[in-house]
């Protein structure tokens, strides 16, 4: 049997309506494309050569972050210094990727998804930290994801003035969408793998 003071109380207020998403912006490593692990092996190829490790706690660190500050998290945390330059290292990189990125896989469900949500009328954009040259080698074989964004927003774009964790980049991707110009009709979805 309820007790008094449980039978007087009233009623929980059903929660406020949720807001539709007007509008969708994406992250791309992790998120749409599945390339995070190249960058993985890629790092730890280069590092085992030098007795070094690339573990998950200095990936967290770098992850989202732009080249020269991702580099500069690695060699400090690593003690790469001495052993080979930052210029060393991305030329290094930049050969084994060249050959791994353009064989990167959509993540599960992102085909399905981007499909729906421009078949229901959602302008979609992707704000991703990969600069262009990147970009073009892991998008080359997803056009049928890519081509139906509204517009794309890279790392090296001229209004991303920080990397991530600042929201320079989404900002600038919603700034874009030409409804988003009048603040209140714009309601932005951000889905980013960005992990804190």
């Amino acid at each position: 049997m309820p007790s008094a003071d449980a039978a007087d109380a009233a009623p929980a207020a059903p929660p406020p309506p949720m807001a539709a998403i007007s509008h969708v912006i994406f992250d791309m490593d992790g998120l749409l494309l599945d390339t995070e692990g190249f960058y993985t092996a890629v790092q730890e190829k280069i590092l085992g050569r030098y007795g070094k490790v690339f573990d998950w706690s200095i990936k967290a660190k770098m992850m989202g972050k732009t080249t020269a500050e991702s580099t500069r998290i690695l060699f400090e945390e690593c003690g790469l210094t001495g052993l080979l330059t930052p210029e060393q290292f991305l030329e290094e990189r930049e050969i084994m990727l060249k050959e791994l990125l353009p064989t990167c896989v959509p993540m599960p469900g992102v085909v399905c998804l981007i499909h729906h949500l421009h078949a229901n009328g959602i302008p979609l954009a992707v704000a991703t930290g990969t600069h262009k040259h990147h970009f073009a080698l892991k998008t080359q074989n997803h056009q049928e994801i890519f081509s139906l964004m509204h517009h794309i927003v890279t790392g090296d774009d001229p209004d991303v003035k920080a990397g991530k964790p600042s929201p320079d980049i989404f900002e600038a991707a919603m700034r874009r969408f030409e409804a988003c110009s009048d603040g209140p009709r714009c309601k932005v979805g951000c889905f980013t793998s960005q992990r804190s």
